[in-house]
């Protein structure tokens, strides 16, 4: 389920942008990285990251990076308009690029990967058949889905979308600011 985070703030601000479509396009690809690291933690990437150290240092930095690239971007434009929501023509373009930015926000996100290679293997017993890995996997993709097309829906409101253009300034500004505290602690952190 998502976690207060860049992944639901990536999604949250999606959705009040450029509506349903996008905002759930974009939950589609944050939750599908998601069951991609369970499923990988399930099948030993904790292993991984204790026999090359490197490998998670790795994605701990360039999630950093473009947590602080996001932030950036966010803080640069928080008084720039709104461009419009996407036209049925630019639609496709549109949610795929969301799929994919949604998809590669969770690859680069420690979070995603601590919850899957440290909470899952705690949870479950070690000795799982490759079909209960499965339907665990699946029930992870589903409950991700589920929840951000839940946003998505909600959050692509009319009077959702009003009160997020009235204050959209704050908003970027204070999202800009938690996303730099979340690079900043990714790279000073332990």
């Amino acid at each position: 389920m998502p976690r207060p985070g860049l992944a639901l703030l990536l999604s949250l601000r999606n959705s009040l942008l450029f509506g349903t479509r996008v905002g759930i396009a974009t939950g589609l690809g944050l939750g599908a990285m998601a069951g991609c690291w369970t499923a990988l933690a399930l099948l030993g990437l904790d292993a991984i990251f204790v026999a090359i150290p490197w490998a998670y240092l790795t994605i701990k930095i360039a999630g950093a990076l473009y947590l602080l690239y996001i932030a950036w971007g966010m803080w640069r434009d928080a008084r720039k308009p709104l461009i419009a929501a996407p036209t049925d023509q630019t639609q496709t373009q549109t949610q795929t690029r969301a799929f994919r930015i949604g998809f590669l926000v969770n690859l680069g996100n420690p979070k995603s990967v601590l919850f899957a290679s440290a909470v899952l293997l705690v949870i479950f017993p070690v000795d799982l058949t490759l079909a209960q890995k499965a339907l665990i996997v699946g029930n992870h993709l589903a409950v991700e889905w589920l929840v951000y097309s839940g946003f998505a829906l909600i959050l692509s409101t009319r009077p959702a979308r009003d009160g997020y253009l009235r204050m959209k300034h704050l908003f970027d500004r204070v999202a800009a600011l938690v996303l730099t505290a979340l690079g900043l602690r990714l790279i000073f952190g332990r």
